[in-house]
């Protein structure tokens, strides 16, 4: 059963760690523990039977002889282009010459700002777990320096491009993307000759003027996710589900770029000198329900159809409406 949206409360213990070696910084030997720095808030879901709410599981089946395989059997194969499947097993991953299977080698300090972005994966805690001094040796280097390490490290049999930099007091390890494996861009308008008019970039910087101001990443929420655990609660209780006003969408015709750039300033700043909503509307939305609507049973599996109203049972007013007209037509 649900059990309404999830706490904001930091939590204190962290998740198990997901690796353990030490980081290489020249001589000196750091033995680290790995944890993973994020997780996914988003809501989940299991599929399941419609018409009774069931589970909907799978099996694992070979396609050669249909027999279904426990998953001690499964092992990794690499196909080729012909379609022939080539098997491998444990033994043979353990014997791929991997030197960074147990160690965070770093390859060099670099500026921050000089890699791309987009090259970034997942970020991780680094914990000490022995004398702490090397480790913070290390940190204070990198912070003092203000550049971060590039590293190799075997994360899951496979050995990956990271950095090193110091957040918060902590060595954050983040995985890279090798560069091959970020794409190149490749589109048609990029061979255009496009002209923007100076009055198009004049107006176009206004609008980035309009909204500039410091990151604060409080200050963006998940509105979809509210609104759907605000959809899952109401369902629990037994409640009526209220969907959300829809923002007012102008739907006049924007004669060109630059009305639609004016427009687009002059809403940014109005939306600046707004003060800020008390409570998202669909928290407002929900409390509102609850007090129209008082609390039910939670239903579990099956929902009963909305009832239908044959010709017979039609409404009073509308039979009388009917009697009315025909005296009328008499």
């Amino acid at each position: 059963m649900y059990a309404g949206p999830p706490s904001t409360k930091q939590e204190l213990v962290m998740p198990h760690s997901i690796w353990k070696g030490s980081i290489s910084f020249g001589l000196v030997s750091i033995p680290v523990r790995l944890f993973s720095a994020t997780e996914e808030k988003d809501v989940s879901f299991r599929q399941v039977h419609a018409a009774d709410g069931g589970r909907i599981r799978y099996k694992r089946v070979c396609s050669v002889d249909g027999e279904e395989v426990p998953y001690s059997d499964i092992a990794k194969g690499y196909e080729l282009p012909d379609g022939d499947m080539i098997v491998l097993d444990d033994e043979d991953f353990e014997g791929l010459p991997i030197t960074t299977s147990r160690a965070v080698e770093v390859m060099s300090f670099v500026p921050a700002e000089q890699i791309d972005p987009v090259q970034f994966g997942k970020p991780y805690y680094c914990e000490p777990t022995a004398d702490a001094k090397p480790y913070v040796l290390l940190r204070d280097a990198l912070d003092n320096s203000e550049k971060v390490a590039v590293v190799k490290v075997a994360l899951r049999n496979r050995e990956r491009l990271a950095t090193l930099r110091p957040r918060d007091g902590v060595l954050v390890l983040q995985t890279m993307l090798w560069p091959d494996e970020v794409r190149e861009p490749s589109f048609s308008f990029l061979d255009d000759d496009v002209k923007v008019r100076p009055q198009e970039m004049a107006m176009a910087e206004s609008y980035v003027d309009a909204l500039a101001g410091d990151f604060e990443p409080d200050q963006f929420t998940d509105d979809y996710r509210a609104a759907l655990e605000s959809v899952i609660e109401a369902k629990t209780a037994g409640r009526e589900v209220v969907r959300p006003a829809e923002p007012e969408v102008d739907d006049s015709k924007v004669l060109d770029l630059m009305e639609a750039l004016r427009r687009s300033v002059d809403a940014a700043k109005k939306g600046r000198s707004q003060p800020a909503a008390s409570e998202p509307a669909t928290e407002a939305a929900a409390k509102k329900t609850a007090a129209k609507v008082p609390a039910k049973k939670a239903s579990v599996a099956k929902k009963a159809p909305a009832k239908k109203v044959s010709a017979k049972q039609e409404p009073a007013k509308k039979t009388a409406a009917k009697k009315t007209a025909a005296r009328k037509s008499a």
